[in-house]
């Protein structure tokens, strides 16, 4: 069960659509797939999307940090140790949590598959199914109501809609429209990307509340390192507020608990730098009785697949924003997670479940 090789394989898969946030536009979804073979052949896989603006990690950054400093690390290691092999991981490079969390991820998915499990199960098994919302990026207010529209009639019956471009009264300006386009059905959750100072965000937060809204969550209303601002918003609102760029580790998360600075933690594996710290955190959050999101950043259904089966193994998780890979314009994997508009399926192959023989073609001239 010891590791062999560590290869990256970059690749890029075009977006149906740009996806803006206050942060970036985005067109293309690049990433580094990452794939580890073991002694016996068996491989796995994990994947790391650069996301410059949240996480500093860019293509080449991943690449140095997987071939030049994981890798030597990593090899000869035993599975069996695993263990010992997140701490070896974790400790091999200062940040870099997204080389780390694909790594993480092929470790995660080799486990699976020595075990005969599923990874979801393997990590606690509480449900096979979940229901993911759909993100109508930031745009003008008419666009983003036809977008949610769309996206409403397709079967999303819980839209996560950025803001934080412009004027605070834009952002208000939008979901009025977007609420008086879709009705009083479908939950809406905002995403203010860091995009709102603390004083702004409570009014905008407050005007909305009057104005029966009906806001599910806002998810980081407030700059990342700012906790006394993101606890200020938390103070001073009704509608529950999320802390995302504001958690990376357990630390962090630890950090926004003890001051009761959110209501909701949202969890990505980019962030923590793979499953093995994400499980910290969500046990943490679970202890101080606040339930977690676990999201992503723009990715293929590699990435997801590994998300949704830590998503999926936890009771503390309640919400899930899994729509990365339909707004791409292929898919580039073989087997993992099934869609069926907002469900998602987990594979009830070992590990990820992906098609091993289709993922090996990957390099060969698939999304590259």
């Amino acid at each position: 069960m010891r590791i062999l090789s560590i290869e990256t394989i970059p690749v890029a898969v075009p977006l149906t659509k740009p996806f803006k946030t206050a942060l970036r536009t985005v067109t293309t979804a690049y990433a580094i797939y990452v794939k580890v073979t073991c002694e016996d052949g068996r491989t796995g896989w994990g994947e790391a999307p650069p996301t410059h603006v949240i996480t500093g990690d860019s293509l080449g950054s991943i690449t140095y940090a997987i071939e030049e400093v994981i890798a030597p690390l990593l090899k000869g290691q035993d599975l069996r140790n695993r263990e010992e092999m997140f701490c070896l991981l974790k400790r091999s490079i200062v940040r870099n949590t997204s080389a780390k969390a694909a790594v993480d991820m092929a470790i995660h998915d080799l486990l699976g598959q020595f075990s005969g499990m599923p990874l979801y199960q393997l990590l606690g098994g509480y449900r096979s199914e979940i229901e993911t919302d759909f993100t109508v990026s930031v745009n003008d207010a008419a666009e983003m109501a036809d977008d949610a529209e769309r996206y409403f009639a397709d079967g999303f019956n819980v839209l996560k809609v950025k803001v934080g471009i412009g004027e605070i009264t834009d952002d208000i300006e939008r979901i009025r429209a977007i609420r008086e386009r879709i009705g009083s059905g479908p939950k809406i959750r905002l995403d203010a990307n860091q995009g709102w100072k603390p004083q702004e965000a409570v009014f905008a937060i407050g005007q909305m509340e009057d104005a029966g809204l009906d806001i599910e969550l806002i998810e980081q209303p407030v700059p990342t390192d700012d906790i006394d601002g993101l606890q200020y918003v938390t103070n001073h609102t009704i509608t529950p507020i999320m802390a995302d760029e504001s958690v990376f580790s357990a630390k962090d998360a630890l950090r926004v608990l003890e001051r009761r600075a959110a209501d909701l933690i949202n969890i990505k594996l980019m962030k923590s730098g793979g499953i093995h710290e994400a499980l910290k955190i969500n046990a943490l959050a679970e202890t101080y009785g606040v339930e977690c999101m676990v999201g992503s950043m723009i990715e293929t259904k590699l990435g997801i697949t590994a998300a949704a089966h830590f998503a999926a193994s936890q009771p503390n998780i309640t919400r899930f924003d899994f729509d990365a890979p339909l707004m791409l314009a292929e898919d580039i994997v073989v087997g993992g997670i099934v869609y069926a508009g907002k469900v998602i399926r987990m594979p009830e192959g070992p590990g990820l479940g992906l098609d091993q023989a289709g993922m090996g073609l990957i390099g060969k001239g698939a999304g590259q």
